[in-house]
């Protein structure tokens, strides 16, 4: 099951993302610590654009840390947007244990240069068992 929930990242002058969603459970107001049920997949989504006049290649990166500032999931994709071109990127991560965890997402030139092209974003989740 893939639900969303949604959030923005702060985009920079030449270039945005923004409307993240995240999966979501239910639909509560909005808080700073969401909670998701353990196994459940969710989807990390934003919405890019290229603002400027020229052809801008990007990566989509996604990060997942757990409580000890471990990575447990790290994943992106790569492409390359025209001038005035919108593109929603997507990647996906399963809990496979409860806690909390910090779900990070960039948007930089590329694998090998990352240079921001919008303000990373940083969003809390809590993980739970709901048999426990």
């Amino acid at each position: 099951m893939v639900l969303f929930m949604k959030f923005l990242i702060l985009p920079l002058i030449l270039f945005s993302a923004s409307g993240l969603a995240f999966a979501e459970t239910d639909n509560s107001p909005s808080s700073d610590i969401r909670t998701l049920i353990v196994g459940n997949q969710i989807m990390i989504t934003a919405d890019v654009t290229n603002s400027q006049n020229t052809q801008q290649p990007f990566v989509y990166l996604t990060q997942v840390k757990n409580a000890d500032n471990t990575v447990v999931s790290l994943s992106w994709l790569t492409g390359s947007l025209s001038p005035r071109q919108s593109f929603s990127p997507a990647q996906s991560w399963t809990s496979t244990e409860t806690g909390l965890y910090t779900i990070e997402v960039f948007v930089w030139k590329s694998i090998d240069n990352p240079e921001a092209l919008s303000a990373p974003l940083l969003m809390t989740v809590n993980v739970v068992d709901p048999k426990t």
